[in-house]
């Protein structure tokens, strides 16, 4: 930070003032419901504004009250939220609804310390949560404020340090307009989203444009700084469609790994895509269909997804039965296809399905 942004009055001033004429019309705005502003928190975890407005629009009618949402079927929770990515923020969800409307007597807590306890909820949603619903003086810290505030004031800590954390952490609290907590912290995550963002940012137009230490340096590009790089791993799934008539076998992914609680297929993961010969080989393969006929009628193209640590590589074999074998493992679970789509999966998996459904062939 340097010498011409050691007086901070002039940030709070300038974004209340942006703010008044740059507000966005979103349906938690405003909103004093704990349980909705928990919600639609949850939600933009990681998730772009406008990929979660349906889904916290669908929630809020499926779900209106935290006790609606804490006595569905976790396959529904489950459902509702397919696509969306990041699965473990559904269960957290679903948990902690159950927690509150059973532990304490769905009464959402009201202090920032008794929200910060709950599952799923960290230091950026509990300050969310907080203010918006309380009023109280607690600032957001996420990727929005991080890119504003390191370019504002020309910090090059990296944000993923603990060095990092703590320096943002207590210029975010220095900021903060205390009186007005709420509609301070909105202000600045909507600075970050539309006006300060990653690429491209109309800096003409900023606020802070003769303050901005990243502008005056021509840093913009290279602000906020992150010290680690994410290396993805492969994995290669070979997934096994097994039709008998009009019954498929699905399998719920209950290990501790990705996609935890959603459905696939019958799964041989390998270092590399197998052959139809190299799949008859596995174990795997000869112990699920034991000496049942089988004829392999397709194989699908490559499909690929990228995930925060991983890049997921899989082929769908088809095979054909026709009776199915005699003793199927409990892992799997023998479902009439017309049931395929209330089941939850994988968007990798979806992306196959629809794939064939352009066919005519949904199986």
């Amino acid at each position: 930070m340097n010498e011409k942004t050691t007086d901070l009055s002039f940030f709070k001033k300038g974004l209340l003032k942006w703010f008044k004429n740059n507000d966005r019309p979103l349906p938690w705005k405003g909103e004093k419901n704990p349980y909705y502003i928990w919600l639609s928190e949850i939600i933009l975890q990681q998730t772009r504004v406008e990929q979660g407005l349906p889904y916290f629009e669908k929630f809020k009618r499926h779900f209106p009250t935290i006790k609606k949402l804490a006595d569905a079927s976790e396959d529904t929770v489950m459902k509702l939220w397919e696509g969306l990515g990041y699965y473990s923020r559904a269960r957290n969800l679903h948990a902690t609804a159950k927690f509150i409307t059973y532990n304490l007597d769905g009464i959402f807590p009201t202090t920032h310390e008794e929200i910060l306890k709950l599952k799923g909820v960290g230091p950026y949603t509990a300050a969310a949560i907080a203010s918006f619903a309380y009023g109280l003086p607690y600032a957001v810290v996420d990727g929005n404020v991080y890119r504003v505030l390191s370019r504002v004031f020309g910090i090059e800590t990296p944000i993923d340090s603990t060095p990092g954390k703590k320096q943002f952490a207590q210029l975010a609290d220095q900021l903060l307009a205390k009186r007005t907590a709420g509609v301070y912290n909105q202000a600045i995550m909507d600075f970050g989203a539309t006006q300060c963002t990653p690429a491209n940012p109309n800096c003409t137009i900023c606020p802070f444009q003769k303050k901005c230490v990243a502008l005056a340096s021509d840093r913009i590009s290279s602000l906020p700084v992150k010290s680690k790089k994410l290396k993805k791993r492969e994995r290669y799934f070979n997934y096994l469609l097994i039709k008998c008539g009009d019954t498929i076998l699905l399998h719920k992914r209950t290990e501790k790994d990705i996609w935890q609680n959603l459905y696939d297929f019958p799964l041989i993961e390998a270092t590399t895509l197998l052959s139809k010969e190299e799949l008859v080989a596995t174990d795997f393969f000869e112990g699920l269909l034991e000496n049942t006929a089988y004829e392999f009628t397709k194989r699908s193209k490559p499909f690929k997804q990228l995930l925060t640590h991983q890049k997921i590589i899989a082929v769908f074999n088809e095979i054909s039965l026709k009776k199915l074998p005699k003793s199927i493992p409990s892992l799997f679970i023998p479902v009439n296809q017309k049931n395929i789509p209330k089941f939850a999966f994988p968007k990798i998996i979806d992306w196959y399905l629809k794939d064939k459904s352009l066919y005519l062939e949904l199986f």
